[in-house]
């Protein structure tokens, strides 16, 4: 029988909104070698970055169009007349992508040069990270032995940067890391503080327009309230941000929001979402946006199945995660670096282990879901694939001419949710679930 551990009922999930999390915070502090520990890499991030802005070398492509965005709405440049901003360094030329709204939240990136601004970004993320496994751990009370809070926050969120998604975040100055921890601390610690809940998934919908996915999740879930503020926070930054800019407001919505190409040719292999799928598979059918939007219709009903069982269940990571994924599926574009979900899926599937290891097959069979993720995502399969390079030719489209086997690797990160999907809705109909 598996040896588990059970945080106190004091500490249970769903009890007493966020003093468990500061009551979390305030024994680090007495705890000064893990405190270090979890330090060190963002501390060695921003000096990462102060090191590459004294040398002038080049990091953070995306932090730059994120910093450049912010500058531009402090100077009053449009954002989306061009192709690219003024304050883009000559190796960050790209389109800014983001909604106002994100420029705004941005502007505190404005204060640091380039480089600077991409080291500081990557320490938040960092600790954004081990904030998300810090209370995914929390609502996952029954666990092995050895996965106590503090030890094993430190241990994953260090392995977690062998993950392709979170590395690759990191190195582009990516904002997913963040805004994964906004949605994890509004859906699995704020629902018990009043007039509160909400208002984190309406920020970082505000940043990025995905985590909207989220705010039906808030309703699924009971949490109509929460559910309303996610909008009306989203709605009144929309209404500050037209006050300010009205003309990017009106740009980024009549124009800008419809160009999924915009951020790149949407059938790159890197792209992991229906859409891309069907575009490969189709050669670019004009059709393929609208035939994955039909295909999410329809992944939509075992997904609301799914959240509703796990929320009655007293499963909110289960629910959280299902939603997650149905949302990485479902957008347009879904970058490989934007799949920084599977880490609290990790975590998940980590604190289901028996313990002790059983020996031969069965160890095999306990270990084969963590071993298929990490063997999945931190593989760097995408990275080998036969793929578009904006340095060749632009007729060269590699991705519309993979073989089978290809498209099967190329399409791994988006075969996860999905298989994964299965598996769970083929144990609940047995009743193993």
């Amino acid at each position: 029988m598996s040896e588990l551990v059970r945080e106190s009922p004091a500490a249970g999930p769903g009890t007493g909104g966020a003093r468990w999390l500061v009551e979390a915070v305030r024994r680090l502090g007495g705890r000064p070698a893990v405190a270090l520990a979890l330090a060190a890499v963002p501390v060695g991030l921003f000096l990462a970055g102060v090191v590459s802005w004294l040398i002038d070398w080049r990091l953070g492509v995306d932090s730059a169009v994120y910093r450049s965005g912010a500058v531009a709405l402090l100077t009053g440049e449009p954002l989306y007349d061009k192709d690219f901003l003024s304050a883009e360094p000559p190796w960050a030329r790209l389109p800014f992508t983001y909604p106002p709204t994100g420029a705004l939240l941005f502007v505190p990136l404005a204060l640091f040069p380039t480089q600077v601004s991409w080291g500081l970004l990557a320490a938040i993320s960092v600790l954004a990270l081990a904030l998300v496994v810090r209370i995914v751990l929390h609502h996952l009370p029954e666990r092995p032995t050895w996965m106590t809070p503090a030890s094993t926050t430190v241990v994953v969120t260090v392995l977690a940067l062998a993950i392709e998604p979170v590395w690759r975040t990191l190195f582009l100055g990516q904002i997913n890391l963040v805004l994964m921890a906004l949605v994890v601390v509004d859906v699995l610690v704020l629902g018990q503080v009043r007039r509160v809940g909400g208002v984190l998934v309406g920020v970082a919908a505000a940043v990025k327009l995905t985590p909207l996915v989220f705010v039906p999740h808030l309703w699924l879930v009971g949490r109509r309230a929460d559910a309303v503020r996610a909008v009306v926070t989203f709605v009144l930054l929309q209404a500050l941000i037209f006050a300010i800019i009205p003309h990017d407001f009106a740009r980024f919505w009549s124009v800008a929001v419809t160009d999924p190409e915009r951020t790149g040719p949407t059938f790159w292999a890197g792209n992991q979402s229906l859409h891309a799928l069907i575009l490969r598979l189709t050669d670019l059918a004009p059709w393929s946006l609208a035939a994955a939007i039909g295909v999410g219709a329809l992944l939509a009903v075992p997904a609301v199945i799914l959240v509703r069982r796990f929320h009655l269940r007293g499963q909110p990571v289960q629910a959280l995660l299902v939603t997650a994924f149905f949302g990485l599926l479902l957008s347009p574009v879904t970058w490989s670096h934007h799949y920084v979900w599977v880490i609290p899926l990790l975590v998940l599937l980590s604190s289901r282990l028996p313990e002790p290891l059983p020996s031969g097959a069965a160890r095999v069979r306990a270990l084969a879901g963590v071993g298929a993720i990490v063997a999945v995502y931190a593989s760097c399969v995408l990275l080998i694939m036969r793929s578009s390079d904006p340095n060749r030719p632009a007729g060269e489209k590699p991705e519309l001419e993979w073989t089978p086997p290809e498209f099967l690797l190329g399409s791994s990160y988006l075969l996860v949710p999905l298989v994964a999907g299965v598996l769970v809705l083929a144990r609940a109909r047995r009743g193993t679930g």
